[in-house]
């Protein structure tokens, strides 16, 4: 499956932006569909995880409670709701895919990756 992340920008400190994350192929809904961050004094961390039907969810500590996984898997699509951003929150944004079952957090666990997109958060 191949991944096109959109819908990174410039935001100021309070505001919300919402990503999006296309897939190709006939077997979106086979992924479990996951969103990490990068800067670059960090490793790539998780932010949040969802299952192939989207009856669960995983959240990092930071951004629960403020940001939303969802899916359309009619459209093949996910999306990362990001509300009550911050200047932690500037980050490269990547959604990422695997065909294992469950949600886990460690990068490694994704086979597939789109190809980033920026989120600047300005205080």
């Amino acid at each position: 499956v191949q991944l096109q992340a959109s819908g990174g920008g410039l935001v100021q400190a309070g505001g919300s932006l919402r990503l999006s994350c296309a897939a190709s192929g006939r077997t979106f809904s086979s992924h479990t569909m996951a969103w990490f961050r990068q800067t670059p004094s960090k490793e790539r961390e998780f932010v949040a995880a969802i299952s192939r039907s989207a009856v669960s969810t995983s959240y990092a500590d930071s951004v629960k409670g403020r940001f939303t996984i969802s899916r359309d898997n009619a459209k093949n699509t996910v999306f990362l709701q990001m509300n009550s951003l911050n200047s932690d929150d500037t980050a490269v944004y990547y959604c990422a895919a695997t065909t294992s079952p469950g949600i886990n957090r460690s990068p490694s666990w994704y086979e597939y990756w789109g190809q980033g997109t920026l989120v600047t958060v300005s205080s």
